[in-house]
C-alpha cells in the first residue's frame, strides 16, 4: 500500500471516530432540560397584602346649609386651620332676628301678665280669708239669736235682721271662693302663655342660629365650594348650593384602601402596615390597621353589595382603614396611597423561591415512579386526577418531583413546612420549563443571567 493510501485510511478512521464521539455526545444530551435553580434556605419571612386607595382624615364633616338665604360673610378660606366654635360663615338674618325680638317682647308681656294674675290671685285669696272670718262671726250671731228668740228674749225684728246678715255673709263667702277659682285659672293661663311664648322663642332662636355656622371641632377647611353673595338652599348632601364647606380633623390621618376579597381573610385589626404616597415617593409612613369593612364593594361600580338587589359575579374589594403614625403636617386629603399590610411574620423559617412552586397530577407522579409505560391504560382513579403541590428537586442530575406543604408567602419567597430540608436545590425557572417538565427528567443547571440584546 502506498503512503498516500495509508494516509487516506488513517484520515477516514479518524473521521469515523469523531463521528462516533459526536453521536454519543448528542445521544447523551438528548432530552436534557436546561433549568435555573434556587435553594431551600432559612430566613425571616413576612406576608404582605398590598392595596391602593387614598389619604383621608379620620374625622371630617361636610357642613351643609340648614336654612335658605344669601351668604353675607365668609370668615375662612380653603386651607385655613380653625378652632372649635369659631365662626365660619354667616347668612342674611334680618327676618329671623326680627322674629326673635318680637317673640322676646311677647314673652316679656306674658311674664308681666303672669305677675298681674298672680297678684289678683293673692288678692282673691285674702278676700276669701276675710269672707270666711265674717261668715264664722255672723254664723255665731245667728245661732245665738235662734236661742234667744226661742226664749222670747229678743224681738222678731232683731231675729230677722241677724238671719239676713248671716245669709248675706254666706253668699259673700261663695262669691269669694268663685273669685279665687277664677284668679287661679287666670294665673294658670298666664303660666301656659309664658310656656307657649318660650317655645316660640326657642323656635325663632333656632332659626336665627341656623344662619350662623361655627366649627364643631378643631380642624382644617379642606373644601370651600361657595362664595360670598351666593344663595344656599337646604337640599341633598353634596348637591350644589347645599354644602358650604368641609372641615377635617387633620390630627389623625388614615389611608383608606381597598383589599381584594382573596386577601381580606388574612387582614386583622392591629396589624402593622407601611404606607407610601404617590406625591411623596421618597417617604414611607408606618401605620396600623384600625378598621375593616364588613360589606364587599363591587370593584366596577364602588357600590356596596348590601345596596344591590341582585347578586353579582364581578370582582369585589373590602374597605380597610390604616391609621398613620406621625403623619406630616403638609399631608392633604385625597392623595393616592398604597398600603402594604404585614399579615404574618415568621423568624428563621425554611423558604424557597415562590416561582419554583408548581403542581402535577397523581398520574404524572406515578408514571415517574414506575417508569414510562408502566402505568396501565385503564381510566385513572378519582384521586389520581387531583393536582399535588410540590417542587422539582435536583438529585443525581434529574428533576425529582417532591410534594411540599407551604405556609405564609412573602414577596418573592414562600414558607415550606414539610417535604424539604435546608440546602435542597430546586428548579425555579423558567416558567415554560416548569410548566412542561416531567418528573424524572434529566436537567442541566444554568444560573447565568440572560444576555441582553445588543442595540442595533
Amino acid at each position: 500500500m502506498s503512503v498516500w493510501g495509508k494516509i487516506g485510511l488513517g484520515l477516514g478512521g479518524a473521521a469515523l471516530l469523531v463521528g462516533a464521539i459526536s453521536f454519543g455526545v448528542y445521544e447523551s444530551r438528548k432530552g436534557v432540560v436546561t433549568v435555573q435553580t434556587g435553594r431551600a434556605r432559612r430566613q425571616d419571612l413576612t406576608a404582605i397584602v398590598s392595596a391602593s386607595g387614598e389619604v383621608k382624615p379620620k374625622k371630617y364633616v361636610n357642613i351643609g346649609a340648614n336654612a335658605f338665604g344669601k351668604i353675607t360673610h365668609l370668615y375662612v378660606k380653603e386651607g385655613d386651620r380653625v378652632r372649635k366654635d369659631q365662626l365660619l360663615a354667616q347668612l342674611e338674618n334680618v327676618q329671623s332676628t326680627a322674629d326673635v325680638n318680637a317673640t322676646q317682647a311677647g314673652l316679656e308681656a306674658a311674664q308681666t301678665d303672669a305677675l298681674a294674675a298672680e297678684a289678683a290671685l293673692k288678692t282673691a285669696e285674702a278676700d276669701l280669708v276675710r269672707a270666711k272670718s265674717d261668715y264664722e262671726h255672723t254664723k255665731l250671731d245667728w245661732e245665738r239669736a235662734q236661742g234667744l228668740y226661742k226664749e222670747a228674749l229678743i224681738a222678731k225684728s232683731e231675729y230677722d235682721m241677724r238671719k239676713a246678715a248671716w245669709e248675706t255673709v254666706d253668699a259673700g263667702l261663695a262669691q269669694s271662693q268663685a273669685r279665687v277659682a277664677q284668679a287661679r285659672a287666670q294665673n294658670d293661663s298666664a303660666d301656659r302663655h309664658i310656656a307657649q311664648t318660650k317655645a316660640n322663642l326657642t323656635h325663632a332662636t333656632d332659626v336665627l342660629q341656623k344662619t350662623s355656622y361655627v366649627a364643631p371641632f378643631d380642624g382644617m377647611i379642606t373644601n370651600l365650594p361657595v362664595r360670598e353673595g351666593e344663595t344656599v338652599v337646604i337640599g341633598i348632601q353634596n348637591s350644589p348650593g347645599s354644602t358650604l364647606m368641609t372641615l377635617a380633623d387633620m390630627s389623625v390621618i388614615t389611608a383608606e384602601v381597598k383589599v381584594d376579597e382573596t386577601d381580606i381573610v388574612n387582614v386583622r385589626l392591629g396589624q402593622p402596615a407601611e404606607v407610601s404616597i404617590d406625591a411623596m415617593p421618597k417617604w414611607s409612613f408606618r401605620g396600623v390597621v384600625s378598621e375593616i369593612g364588613n360589606n364587599a364593594i363591587v370593584r366596577s361600580t364602588g357600590v356596596s353589595t348590601s345596596q344591590q338587589t341582585s347578586a353579582s359575579q364581578e370582582a369585589k374589594d373590602f374597605k380597610v382603614v390604616v391609621t398613620l403614625q406621625d403623619p406630616p403636617e403638609d399631608l392633604r386629603p385625597g392623595l393616592s396611597a398604597t398600603a402594604k399590610i404585614m399579615t404574618a411574620t415568621r423568624a428563621g423559617v425554611l423558604t424557597i423561591p415562590i416561582q419554583g412552586l408548581t403542581t402535577r397530577t397523581q398520574t404524572d407522579i406515578e408514571a415517574a415512579k414506575n417508569g414510562k409505560g408502566s402505568v396501565q391504560a385503564a381510566a385513572p382513579k378519582a384521586e389520581e386526577k387531583k393536582d399535588e403541590q410540590g417542587v422539582f428537586v435536583i438529585r443525581n442530575g434529574k428533576a425529582e418531583f417532591v410534594p411540599v406543604q407551604t405556609g405564609i408567602a412573602g414577596t418573592t419567597d414562600i414558607e415550606v413546612v414539610g417535604g424539604l430540608k435546608e440546602g435542597d436545590e430546586i428548579v425555579s425557572g423558567s416558567y415554560k420549563v416548569l410548566r412542561t417538565m416531567k418528573p424524572g427528567a434529566s436537567v442541566k443547571v444554568d444560573n447565568s443571567e440572560p444576555k441582553k440584546e445588543e442595540e442595533s
